[in-house]
C-alpha cells in the first residue's frame, strides 16, 4: 500500500507517525505534497517519506490518497484533482466534509470516504470517526480500516453525528491534556515534583481508559468502586461536583456543538 497526504500539517504528521511506529506503512510507501517545499522537506526527512512538488505526483505514486489540506482550501484544491484520483482510495480527514459535499467536489467515479482523526493516532492509541456512508468497494473498505486501525480505534457514525463524535475525540484530547496539567499543578501544591506527577497523572489517565474499554463497566460503577463509604476519594469527587466538574464538561461540548 502506497500512501499520500494532500498536505502534511500537524494531523497528517500524528498520522504518519503512528503508521510507521505500528509498522503498518515504513517510510517509502508514504508521499506527501504541501504548500511550503522547503518546509515539506524537511518534515519529510524526519520521517523518511518522500517530498512531491505536486498533488499530481502524489496522487500518480499512491493507492490511497488522503486529503489532509486546511478545510478552506479542499474545494479549490481537490475539484481539479477529481480526474486523477479515480481508481484511488480517497480518505479526507477535512473537518466539516461529508459524504454529500464531497459527492459535488469529486463526482460520482472517486471511491471516498470521510474521517476525523485525533492527535494520539501519533501513538497508536488514536481514534478514528468516519461516517458510515461511503463510496468505497468493499476491499477498498477493508484496507482502509486495516490500516487506520493500527493507530488506533475506528469508529463509523452515522452523518448526523460525525460532528458531534468528532468533538468527543477531536477535541477531547485538549480537556484531557487541561486535566492532567491540573492534576499534576495539586500534586506539586502538595510536593511532588513536577515530572513525577505529569507521569502518575498521564498514566493514571491511560489506566482508567483502558480499564473501561477492557471491561466496559458504566464509569459510574468504575468512580464507585475507588469511592470507600467516608473515604478521601469521595470527598474529592464531591469538591469536583460543588465546581461543576460534569456541567463543564457537557458546556464546552456545547460551545463546539452550538
Amino acid at each position: 500500500m502506497k500512501v499520500g497526504f494532500l498536505g502534511m500539517g500537524s494531523m497528517a504528521q500524528a498520522m504518519i507517525e503512528g503508521f510507521l511506529k505500528s509498522g503498518a506503512l515504513e517510510g517509502r510507501d508514504i508521499y506527501a505534497s504541501g504548500g511550503n517545499y522547503e518546509r515539506l522537506e524537511k518534515n519529510c526527512r524526519r520521517f523518511g517519506c518522500i517530498p512531491c512538488r505536486t498533488n499530481e505526483d502524489v496522487i500518480e505514486h499512491s493507492d490511497m490518497v488522503v486529503i489532509s489540506l486546511k478545510a478552506a482550501m479542499v474545494a479549490d484544491v481537490i475539484r481539479p484533482l477529481a480526474e486523477s484520483m479515480k481508481g484511488r482510495i480517497v480518505v479526507s480527514i477535512a473537518a466539516g466534509y461529508t459524504f454529500d459535499t464531497f459527492r459535488d467536489i469529486l463526482g460520482q467515479d472517486v471511491h471516498y470516504i470521510c474521517t476525523i482523526p485525533n492527535t494520539p493516532v501519533s501513538v497508536g492509541e488514536g481514534i478514528t470517526v468516519f461516517e458510515d456512508r461511503h463510496s468505497l468497494e468493499k476491499e477498498e473498505y477493508e484496507a482502509f480500516y486495516t490500516l487506520f486501525s493500527a493507530i488506533g480505534l475506528v469508529q463509523p457514525v452515522e452523518t448526523g453525528l460525525v460532528g458531534t463524535a468528532g468533538t468527543v475525540a477531536g477535541c477531547g484530547p485538549a480537556f484531557a491534556s487541561m486535566f492532567l496539567e491540573a492534576l499534576g499543578d495539586a500534586g506539586v501544591k502538595y510536593g511532588l515534583p513536577r515530572r513525577t506527577a505529569y507521569e502518575l497523572a498521564a498514566q493514571m489517565l491511560c489506566g482508567t481508559g483502558k480499564l473501561y474499554t477492557e471491561k466496559r463497566q458504566h464509569p459510574g460503577e468504575m468512580k464507585d468502586a475507588v469511592c470507600s463509604p467516608g473515604g478521601t476519594t469521595i470527598r474529592g469527587v464531591s469538591a469536583l461536583e460543588r465546581a461543576g466538574f460534569r456541567d463543564a464538561v457537557i458546556r464546552a461540548v456545547d460551545e463546539i456543538e452550538g
